[in-house]
């Protein structure tokens, strides 16, 4: 599958937006789940770094994305390379501007992590999915550690770092099977604007070759 490491980052830290600043290692968290709970929606623009473990190369990326309850998500890379990614209740659609190719999946395609059908259906659980430990302050900022109850390959830990003065999340990392990193800065986070349903639907531009997955297994 061509589709990029960015779906899952995108996925983890919608339940991450926000952290009381004053939560302590016994309440962290419930304090993280309660806000997730209430999250309706939320856009922002990102900085992605890419980390290959092997040969230390680091691919930068940058973009904005958007999500809108009931877990739909709107992420478009311009830099390095155009990219649309559109996740809908039912299919997604990874778009490649430069390669004028559109794949086409079905949700259950893309994501067959339990964890990540979990926060797509809106049933996660920070306390059932993560062992959740506050790691003190970073440059400013509130370091939390996730590592996953049933580890899977593409996360087996993950970080956020939390804005102390907007206790909004600014970072999020996370670190698959074999080391690689793939870390995500947002910038201007905003969770009191609701993005019109239109901004997640996607019509290929015409001239543009479809791949049609959706009838695979």
């Amino acid at each position: 599958m061509r589709m990029r490491t960015a779906t899952l980052t995108t996925l983890v830290f919608l339940a991450l937006l926000a952290l009381p600043l004053g939560a302590r290692a016994e309440n962290l968290t419930d304090a993280i789940q309660k806000r997730y709970d209430s999250v309706q929606g939320f856009q922002a623009e990102f900085q992605q770094e890419l980390t290959n473990a092997a040969s230390g190369s680091v691919e930068k990326r940058s973009g904005r994305i958007w999500f809108r309850q009931p877990s739909l998500v709107r992420w478009e890379t311009y830099k390095p390379e155009k990219e649309t990614l559109v996740v809908g209740q039912n299919v997604v659609w990874n778009y490649f501007e430069t390669d004028k190719l559109a794949m086409k999946y079905r949700t259950n395609q893309v994501f067959n992590s339990k964890t990540m059908i979990r926060f797509l259906s809106g049933k996660a659980n920070l306390k059932e999915d993560f062992k959740v430990q506050e790691q003190g302050n970073e440059n400013g900022l509130i370091k939390v550690r996730l590592v996953p109850k049933e580890p899977e390959p593409t996360m087996v830990m993950a970080y956020i770092w939390v804005d102390p003065k907007t206790h909004l999340l600014g970072r999020v990392l996370i670190v698959d099977f074999f080391g690689n990193g793939n870390q995500v800065t947002l910038i201007g986070l905003a969770t009191d604007r609701r993005a019109e349903l239109k901004l997640f639907e996607f019509a290929p531009p015409a001239g543009v070759q479809i791949k049609d997955n959706t009838k695979q297994q």
